[in-house]
């Protein structure tokens, strides 16, 4: 089998968490500065268990340098990974009033992504996250600042947290406000609950991608669906082993859902608490799940025209995947 250096193949990065992708150094590096032990960020066997390692390493960011650092990061990472385009999501409520209002942390990850990775000559957008567990009120909030800021470098809207104690129906306003301003829908679903839960994102949030959704695959007629309307699933292998969605990696529904024609994209989620960064995730679509070099390059395609990046961003990579692939290994 012809296989090629997926560090080559142009690809975005949809599916990252800003705090969840900080470097195991630099989370040493920011322990050491505040004199508290290093949070542990591995062993978790729960999701409740993950989110209390996740918020161990997200109190550590302190300062507007920290956050402007693991932006700039985080991006080069991506890069380094293949990565033309880095949608990085993030919420900025929990470091106001620390860092300033909410609109100004918002400003600062925009302006901190946006220099670095014009710096290293790839694209950013930023996806504002809202949390289930927080009111309706508080995502109606941040569509508000992320709706004023959309053209500015905020592309998408998401929903994260606990989808099996918060169900979407209360953030429909939320989304609609995102989507009014022209901002792509990306919520989580699909992930601790079934196929409901995903047929929910697209019905009630209006979802154009979707952040894990591969329970869809329990549904033949939703994934029919998926398929039918073009709905990319930014799926992350690691992170589903990792939180018991599905036994182990070589059982992921990744092949299966690409099989059904459905649109996919392959990420890291949260590499600091899972391991794999975004090409080590390509590297065990290939040798754990058996993709080829062939569904590799749709994989990638989907990506890329699944991000909410400025029209025109995709076709000027999309050839560059072909090349890839017509390219000897």
């Amino acid at each position: 089998m012809t296989v090629r250096d997926l560090a080559a193949l142009p690809k975005a990065h949809l599916h990252l968490h800003l705090e969840g992708a900080m470097r195991p150094a630099t989370l040493a590096e920011l322990a050491a500065e505040a004199g508290v032990p290093v949070p542990p960020v591995r062993g978790f066997a729960s999701f409740a268990e993950f989110v209390r390692m996740y918020d161990g390493a997200r109190l550590l960011v302190r300062t507007r340098e920290h956050l402007a650092r693991l932006v700039r990061e985080v991006v080069q990472d991506a890069a380094r990974d293949g990565a033309v385009w880095v949608e990085v999501q993030a919420n900025p409520v929990p470091y106001a009033p620390a860092l300033g209002a909410p609109g100004e942390v918002l400003d600062l990850l925009l302006d901190s992504g946006r220099d670095e990775a014009e710096r290293l000559g790839v694209g950013f957008g930023l996806m504002a996250v809202a949390l289930r567990h927080e009111p309706p009120a508080a995502a109606e909030d941040l569509a508000r600042l992320a709706a004023g800021r959309a053209g500015r470098g905020v592309v998408s809207f998401g929903l994260a947290a606990d989808e099996s104690l918060f169900p979407p129906a209360p953030f429909e306003r939320a989304f609609a406000v995102a989507r009014e301003a022209g901002l792509v829908s990306t919520p989580h679903a699909g992930e601790l609950l079934g196929p409901d839960s995903v047929r929910d994102a697209l019905d009630r949030l209006g979802a154009r991608r979707v952040q894990h959704g591969v329970r869809a695959v329990e549904d033949p007629e939703l994934v029919a669906r998926l398929a039918g309307e073009g709905v990319v699933l930014d799926v992350c292998p690691t992170s589903n082993v990792a939180l018991a969605v599905v036994a182990e990696v070589g059982r992921h529904p990744l092949p299966a859902l690409l099989e059904a024609g459905v649109r996919c994209s392959v990420n890291g989620d949260d590499p600091l608490l899972f391991g794999p960064g975004l090409l080590e995730e390509y590297e065990t679509a290939r040798s754990a799940l058996a993709l080829s070099d062939e569904q590799l390059a749709d994989v990638a395609r989907a990506s890329l025209e699944g991000a909410a990046a400025p029209a025109g961003f995709a076709a000027a990579h999309l050839a560059r995947v072909d090349e890839w692939l017509a390219a000897p290994a």
